[in-house]
């Protein structure tokens, strides 16, 4: 075995040690040490990622000196290797982007309990990515809910203790799901590995036994982990956790954790179930549905908001509806679209959240609609920024957005299903229209004179230099939006590729 092939197992461990060790450290330390661990699990990654496209092929891990069925394993393709590095970008730049919000909301003596959480939440996502047991699955799955948790309610304030209780609430439901649909899979197949149970699972497809029970472990599962990436209608706790949670608690939020738990549904559809077995159960009907409806009320529920961060967190819960839509189509298509579009949103969503909070501070704080007018001028590089990831989120071409609203079409058209061919591309075109009403809306008024309030407030003007790390933040989001954007192709190959590996 070549040494690039205990990177992923070796990330997993640094990340998880260095949330301990954070809480014996002060803020500062914690800080740098959160960020050193990240970009060496980022440059690890991109290593691992390396290897699986040369070599073509994805390899499995066994943890300790115990095989399958006692042992642990993990297991890496391209697939997960490609989603741990962007997941490392996008974590680092959230975390500084975000820092000196951090240092103004956060009391010093919880600066190192930030990173305690943004740790543990990191190796959960790892976790889920890599894994190939599905029970270490649903314990990562816990330990990211609880460090989630953590990070909205962190700033200890009445909005964000509400918000907290409610994502726990549901986070919890979501789980209990999912840990019922984990034990009866369990007992029908008498194993926990992903891909010892799909050998059972097929057996079972092919006798016909046990049907019903199969059925029902199946919707357990799917709609556990649809209530925790906030599928509509299990949404509600999101614009509240979302909206009150510090700059970069949101922007991890959004862009990552509900992420990390559909790619975990992926996993359990492709290595677990079996892709033909969840055809034929017709689940995919109910994700297309749930889908579709997600992508229009999140959008509506938008456009009536008059903050700029719950408006920005109400567009989560359309995105996320396009990404089930995807999988819902049924189609091999369909999920590439749909991955594609994890990697579009994540970069895009935490493009505005920073953008969205440079445009705030350049006028006062105030998160409401009239305060923003004219504030694309007093941070200049905030406004671009704003409205670049507003453009992606329309679908304007050049831009991720566009890429993936491309794809979804197509894989429309390609379906055999006219149904869902008809309601895919008029819903699509529905949603866009309303993604234009409010995202173009706020990118008006950011650019519209500064009225006289704003002119009475007397706001300041924001520089690159006053934001630095803010600033940094924005222009490699911008630049990774424009990568996504113009070369799409080789992304998707690597896709394509990582999902036939899952296969």
């Amino acid at each position: 075995m070549a040494f690039v092939q205990n990177l992923p197992f070796i990330c997993i461990l640094i990340s998880l040690f260095t949330g301990p060790l954070s809480s014996i450290l002060d803020g500062k330390t914690a800080k740098k040490l959160n960020l050193v661990m990240i970009t060496a699990v980022g440059i690890m990654s991109a290593m691992v990622l390396a290897f699986t496209i040369s070599s073509g092929t994805s390899y499995t891990y066994m943890m300790g000196h115990f095989p399958a069925p006692w042992g642990n394993e993990i297991r890496v393709g391209v697939l997960e290797a490609l989603m741990a590095t962007a997941f490392s970008v996008i974590m680092l730049l959230c975390i500084v982007g975000g820092s000196k919000e951090r240092e103004e909301e956060l009391e010093s003596t919880k600066q190192n309990l930030y990173y305690i959480m943004a740790n543990l939440l990191f190796c959960s996502l790892l976790a889920l990515i890599y894994t190939n047991d599905i029970f270490t699955a649903y314990v990562f799955v816990e330990v990211n809910t609880i460090s989630a948790c953590g990070l909205i309610m962190i700033r200890q304030n009445g909005h964000t203790i509400e918000a907290a209780m409610r994502y726990m609430i549901m986070s919890l439901l979501g789980s209990g799901l999912l840990l019922l649909g984990v034990c009866f899979l369990y007992d029908l197949t008498g194993h926990l590995l992903m891909s010892n149970i799909k050998e059972q699972v097929q057996i079972l497809a092919s006798t016909g036994e046990y049907q019903i029970p199969l059925l029902v472990c199946i919707t357990l599962m799917t709609v556990g982990l649809a209530i925790k990436s906030a599928l509509y209608p299990f949404h509600t706790w999101l614009p509240d956790a979302y909206g009150y949670a510090t700059m970069s608690s949101s922007a991890i939020l959004s862009s990552l954790v509900s992420k990390g738990y559909i790619i975990l549904l992926i996993k359990i559809f492709y290595r677990v179930i079996g892709i033909d077995v969840i055809r034929a159960s017709k689940i995919t009907n109910v994700l297309f549905v749930l889908g579709l409806i997600g992508m229009v009320m999140g959008s509506v529920n938008a456009i009536r908001e008059n903050n700029i961060r719950r408006m920005t967190a109400y567009s989560s819960v359309a995105q996320i509806g396009y990404i089930y839509m995807g999988l819902g189509l049924g189609s091999e298509i369909g999920v590439i679209a749909s991955v594609f579009h994890i990697l579009s949103h994540a970069v895009s969503k935490a493009l505005l959240f920073v953008s969205a909070s440079g445009i705030t501070c350049a006028s006062g704080k105030n998160k409401d609609f009239a305060s923003l007018t004219g504030a694309g001028f007093r941070n200049r590089l905030a406004g671009i920024a704003f409205t670049v990831g507003s453009l992606s989120m329309v679908g304007f071409p050049m831009f991720a957005g566009f890429i993936s609203k491309f794809w979804f079409a197509q894989a429309a058209f390609e379906n055999a299903d006219h149904t869902k061919t008809f309601l895919a591309l008029l819903v699509l075109i529905i949603s866009t229209v309303l993604n234009a009403i409010y995202f173009m809306k706020t990118v008006i008024r950011i650019y519209t004179p500064a009225t006289a309030l704003a002119k009475e407030r007397n706001y300041q003007n924001i520089t690159i230099r006053q934001q630095a790390p803010k600033s940094f933040a924005m222009i490699c989001f911008v630049a990774m939006n424009f990568l996504l954007g113009m070369c799409s192709e080789p992304i998707m190959k690597l896709i394509q590729s990582g999902l036939e590996m899952f296969g």
